[in-house]
């Protein structure tokens, strides 16, 4: 990269100022000069490239069936979205695009995946309810009328009683 080109009129500026707060020598004052205008100039330019990260393990390796490997730290874990966001400051995307993955890349292990799909198909999660389902699900109420035909007024069940060998523990 070539240096950019530097105004002397700024150079000047910032030596006169610094002149004011601070003692320097008539010898020193070249040095000076030529110090501020090469800072100047190299203003700009980053002074050695920055090398890319080297992710802990190869993008290969990093997604087994049981766990899946951190690209920063080596960690491994069912998951990685917490990991990332509290030990590396990361987002979802931001780690992808550190790392140059695709969107697609899994931070989550394919067989804790499949497990809790597995667990919540058995729970009947994301499925709406069916109609005709929902009536026969539904135990008809038992009648309230008695042989004679006439209702009988709602009772309220049985009292609940305390567990066996509660008053025995208190009687001790």
């Amino acid at each position: 990269m070539n240096p950019q080109p530097v105004n002397p009129l700024l150079t000047a500026k910032i030596v006169e100022s610094y002149l004011q707060h601070h003692t320097v020598g008539i010898s020193e004052l070249p040095d000076l000069i030529t110090s501020v205008h090469r800072s100047l100039r190299e203003l700009g330019t980053s002074s050695a490239p920055e090398a890319a990260p080297a992710p802990a393990v190869s993008v290969r390796q990093s997604v087994h069936p049981d766990y899946v490997v951190c690209l920063d730290c080596g960690y491994r874990g069912r998951t990685l979205r917490r990991h990332i966001s509290s030990r590396h400051g990361l987002s979802r995307e931001e780690y992808l695009r550190r790392w140059g993955l695709r969107p697609d890349h899994r931070l989550t292990a394919p067989a804790y995946s499949e497990r809790r799909s597995t667990m919540a198909k058995d729970l009947g999660l994301g499925r709406k309810p069916i109609a005709g389902a929902a009536a026969k699900a539904t135990p008809a109420e038992p009648s309230s009328a008695t042989d004679d035909g006439t209702a009988e007024p709602d009772r309220p069940g049985p009292k609940k009683t305390a567990k066996p060998g509660a008053n025995d523990r208190a009687s001790q």
